[in-house]
This record gives structure tokens, sequence and C-alpha cells, in this order.
């Protein structure tokens, strides 16, 4: 266990001396530790409350009454323990996937783009209570990735151009208490998106593996570099001690492709406690259509709505949402989205 450290955010941001001071910190305790922790005000902390509130008042419905709230347009909706898999072995997850809630008469729908419709809510203080989570973490997210440039010693909103109308989501989750036969809660992985904001209860389950030099770290965005299960039994492991009050913030994939490698995307996993465990995973994301293309330039690039689509088209490729993508042949829409943003 590594004591983690915590910032406080401004509330706002200029560019001032201070700012580029607290910007460079936090880059300087990715690079050394993986993940910080940012303290939360009191307004954020209540809505994260009543957000893991709503959690288990949500997870404590029959298994057949939860797994109605799936969708075949969108991978938001109920995921069943065991239906998620890393690195070959079932993780003990249950979640409630939350992506952007988009109509049906939305052309984004209509023009059949993958993975966008509404969000199956389970009822409306659910919805409510979620998408008041997803606004306060979000301004987080901005926040942050500000503060991220300008310790990189680029212009404050070089990597806040990627987010606008980002695809931000998050992984409402729940994990059992610790069985006599395993401890798994979900095995060792990389994040796929840019930046992910976590709020966990007082339970505790949480490891994430810190920088280790000359250690090399796979390109997850590359199929024949799946980051999924390394490293999983080798130390170092840090476990990650609830804290009230606090969100842990790490980087993922894109931000390692943004930054050459400078920044790497964070292992971690999750080990089951002596007693359930609740946990809101957010991920601030770039816009479903835009390219990301390495901060020091290349012909390298990422389309982030393909890069988003084959990453859980490839984790539920029996479920219904990645039927209908095969189905009715979607990713030809999503080819066509991507050959358009590599042309602008």
């Amino acid at each position: 266990m590594t004591a983690l450290r915590t910032f406080e955010l401004p509330v706002s941001m200029s560019g001032t001396t201070v700012d580029r001071i607290l910007g460079r910190q936090l880059v300087r305790t990715w690079e050394t530790d993986g993940i910080f922790q940012v303290a939360a005000t009191t307004e954020q902390d209540r809505i994260t409350g009543e957000a893991l509130a709503e959690s288990r008042r949500f997870f404590a419905r029959p298994l057949p009454e939860k797994a109605m709230f799936v969708s075949d347009l969108t991978y938001s909706g109920y995921i069943a323990s065991g239906e998620e898999v890393t690195a070959g072995e079932a993780d003990f997850s249950e979640i409630f996937t939350v992506c952007p809630d988009i109509p049906l008469d939305d052309p984004r729908v209509t023009e059949a783009w993958p993975c966008h419709g509404p969000v199956p809510w389970p009822d409306d203080g659910y919805r409510t209570v979620m998408k008041a989570h997803l606004r306060e973490v979000g301004e987080i997210g901005e926040k942050i990735l500000r503060l991220v440039a300008l310790g990189l010693g680029l212009e404050a909103d070089r990597l806040t151009r990627l987010t606008r109308d980002g695809w931000h989501h998050m992984r409402v989750l729940r994990f059992p208490s610790r069985s006599a036969t395993t401890e798994r809660g979900i095995g060792a992985h990389t994040d796929y998106g840019l930046l992910v904001i976590a709020a966990q209860d007082d339970v505790g389950g949480l490891l994430v593996r810190p920088p280790v030099p000359g250690e090399h770290r796979n390109r997850n965005w590359l199929p024949q570099e799946s980051t999924a299960g390394m490293y999983q039994d080798d130390e170092p492991w840090h476990f990650v001690e609830p804290e009230p009050g606090v969100f842990t913030v790490f980087p993922g994939d894109i931000l390692q492709f943004l930054t050459g490698g400078r920044l790497l995307s964070t292992p971690h996993k999750v080990r089951l406690a002596p007693r359930e465990r609740y946990t809101l995973a957010y991920f601030h994301e770039p816009s479903f259509g835009a390219t990301v293309r390495p901060l020091t330039g290349g012909e390298e690039s990422i389309h982030y709505g393909t890069h988003f689509t084959n990453m859980f088209t490839r984790c539920y490729p029996d479920r219904v949402t990645t039927q209908r993508i095969n189905r009715e042949r979607r990713l030809i829409t999503l080819e066509r989205l991507r050959a358009r943003s590599l042309d602008a």
C-alpha cells in the first residue's frame, strides 16, 4: 500500500504560473506513481454519494429485471457478472454502462452510426443522479487536461480541443464479496480511453501498477498488443486505499499514444474484498469522430470512434449490440466517418 498524492484543483484557470506549476506536479506524479487523487468539493462529494446509493439500489434488483435494461443500438446498459472477460478469464463485476444518451431521432442514430442510441435507464431517479455525477466529473476532466497540457509545455487547450462534444461515458460497477474459490474482481488491464476519473466506496479493492523503468508497455490500441493480463502476478502492484472525498485519476491508452509513451496508460486490476464493493469509473474522452495524432506529429493516428467500437465489439462479441453492428454492416458507416475525419 502506497499513499497517493492528493491535489486540490483551482476553481478557475487562466494559465498562470501557479497553474503551470500544478500541471507539472500532476505530470510528474503520473510519471512516478501512475495515479493521483483530486479532492472533491462538498457538492461533488454529495452528488457522488447519491450516485453510489442509486447504484446499490439498482444492483439489488433481481437479475431478470436488471437484464431488461440492454440496448441493441448502444453499449449502454446492464452487463451481468461473468459477461466481461479479461485475458480469457471471466470477471466478477456487475456493470451498468452509461454512454452518451442520444435520442432515436438524432441524425447519428438514423444514419446508423455504431454505438449511438438512448441509454436504457432503469428509471428517472437513476438517470437524474447519474447525469449529475457525469456533469461534475466532466468538469474535473476538463480542468485536469488543461493543467496537464500546461505541465507538458503546451497551450492550455491543446488536449481539450479533442474533447469538445466528447464521447464521455461511465461504468457503474458492483463487485461481490470474496468467495472461498476466488479473489478476482477484474483482471489486469489498461483502459482504452484518454482519462479515467474514479470514485470508490469505503471497501477498497483497486490495485495499480506504477511505471517501472525499462518495462515494456503494450500499445493496447493495436490488436496484436493487448494489455489484458499483462503483469497480472508480477510485482509491483499498489493497493489504492479508499479515502473519503477524493477521486482517483490516471491516464488511459489514448494519452499514452498522444504523448509518445511519456505518460503511460496505468495497468490496474480489482481484488474482491470480504464484503461487496461499489465504484464509479468515468472516462473523459475525445469526440466519437475525432482523429487523434501524437503531439510530436507523425503519420500514425487513432480514429476514436473506430477505437471505441473495436474495443467494445472485442469485449462483447455475443452482445445484441455487437450482433446488430455486424448484421447491419454498421462498420461500413464507421469507415466512412474515419475517412471523413482523415480528410478534414
